[in-house]
């Protein structure tokens, strides 16, 4: 993979894990014990409709399928292991079903805007890096894989 792919694609999972543990961390707090409950938590009126009745779980959800996923991504990019790019797209798809699950209950924030654009740069990256959309639009060109080429060289 690319270097500037990989290290923007590791930026990119730390942020979004950080931020989604904090995020997940504070609705669970707030759900467990109501002297947690703070300003940034959403209003409670938005799980109406929804199948939950606190935000317990959505924010178990948050911290361990996206902050733990997006995390795992982040590591296997800087460990350059040979899964990654599969993991950080499967972590920006995820990223997708969350925002759109998401914007069913809650109304539009700058925020969903912002990480359904950091999703989409995830994906995007892994495939224009992977060169799946070439392939996709030149069918019946068949390229040798970069590492293949180097070691044809070497």
């Amino acid at each position: 993979m690319n270097r500037a792919v990989r290290w923007l694609l590791v930026v990119l999972h730390a942020m979004v894990s950080l931020t989604a543990i904090a995020g997940g961390t504070i609705l669970v707090l707030g759900a467990l014990d109501s002297g947690f409950a703070s300003t940034w938590e959403p209003a409670a009126d938005y799980l109406e409709g929804s199948p939950f009745s606190s935000y317990l779980v959505p924010g178990l959800v948050l911290v361990l399928f996206l902050g733990g996923l997006q995390g795992l991504a982040s590591v296997m990019q800087v460990r350059a292991s040979r899964g990654a790019p599969l993991v950080s797209a499967v972590a920006g798809l995820v990223m997708f079903v969350w925002i759109f699950v998401q914007m069913m209950y809650i109304p539009f924030s700058v925020l969903q805007a912002v990480y359904f654009v950091i999703a989409l740069v995830q994906v995007a990256a892994v495939l224009i890096d992977s060169d799946v959309l070439t392939r996709a639009v030149v069918p019946g060109v068949i390229r040798t894989p970069p590492r293949t080429r180097r070691a044809q060289r070497g």
